[in-house]
């Protein structure tokens, strides 16, 4: 074979080998402008839940809040943000998996003692444009709020208020301190509820120590309960009792008040009796007082002329009743 046909055979290899590369090219060009144009499509469409709010963003600015369904956007000029419109929680003293956080729990109390408290924050997003762009992250903001109200709070209570009975006011009252606080910074959350998940003692031995003083406490309000019940049960009879004492004493001041009254009026009237009659008056005084000293007995009357009369003393006194 000659020089010329082995060359003019090369360049014709030469020729179908660069049209085999442009037509590569232009297929791979095609591919690409084909795959562009069908993540643009993906990304102009996307679509809002009910339980989600989408804010807008064109060139990462705000426009608006759009409503649940589809929708459509500029690609690559505009962009989404998803905010859940569902209650959040918050942990603070304790991990997911319950596992305590020592330098989020651990705080003191008005007496100097101290204590474990862990907190469970209920939460939800009421504007998400404020929610987004008022902080960085509004969840870090709520969570050093909350640690600082539930500090300064706890330390306002004794340690036992803490542990039993002053449960219900630190959680009102750290609810009240977040609400307040979240209205005047506007954040767009809204705290729901403050529960106190626990509070505890931070060693056995303090722990035990503890429980004890409350059982005597408890053993002291039982025993005062009881005084308490049984001075319920007493006070009734006695005043009862009390009260017929008195009736009786009142009774016994009227007999005795009426006797004497009675008494006086006999007396005054065998005084005008004797005014009018004194003879007559002593003798029947006389037999009264013999009949009262000597009953069923007979008197011996000497008219002085020597002769005796031997009489019943009921005899004389009627004589002398009919002679007045």
């Amino acid at each position: 074979m000659s020089t010329g046909a082995k060359y003019q055979r090369n360049y014709d290899s030469s020729n179908e080998y660069m049209e085999d590369i442009l037509k590569a090219k232009r297929y791979l060009t095609i591919g690409c402008i084909v795959l562009f144009l069908a993540i643009t499509l993906l990304k102009s469409f996307y679509t809002v839940n009910s339980q989600e709010c989408v804010v807008l963003l064109t060139f990462g600015k705000a426009q608006e809040v759009m409503d649940p369904g589809a929708h459509f956007k500029i690609p690559y000029i505009q962009k989404v943000k998803r905010v859940t419109k569902e209650i959040l929680g918050m942990n603070i003293g304790y991990s997911s998996n319950n596992e305590s956080i020592l330098k989020e729990s651990m705080m003191i109390t008005r007496d100097f003692n101290i204590v474990n408290v862990d907190f469970y924050i209920e939460y939800r997003v009421t504007d998400p444009v404020k929610a987004l762009y008022r902080s960085d992250c509004v969840d870090d903001v709520l969570k050093n709020l909350a640690q600082s109200y539930i500090r300064d709070t706890v330390g306002l209570y004794q340690i036992d208020e803490v542990l039993t009975s002053g449960k219900n006011e630190i959680q009102a009252a750290v609810k009240e301190k977040l609400v307040n606080r979240l209205a005047k910074d506007d954040l767009g959350i809204q705290v729901l509820n403050v529960t106190i998940q626990d509070s505890e003692l931070p060693t056995n031995d303090v722990s035990t120590a503890f429980k004890n003083v409350e059982n005597a406490k408890q053993e002291k309000d039982k025993k005062l309960n009881e005084a308490a019940m049984y001075e319920n049960e007493q006070l009734p009879a006695a005043r009862t009792k009390a009260d017929a004492i008195l009736k009786d004493a009142a009774a016994y001041k009227a007999e005795r008040i009426n006797e004497a009254t009675g008494q006086v009026v006999r007396y005054n009237e065998m005084y005008e009796e004797y005014v009018k009659f004194p003879q007559i008056t002593k003798e029947r005084m006389f037999f009264e007082t013999i009949e009262s000293l000597l009953p069923n007995k007979k008197v011996i009357i000497d008219n002085g002329d020597g002769t005796q009369k031997l009489l019943p003393l009921d005899s004389l006194v009627t004589t002398s009743e009919k002679q007045n």
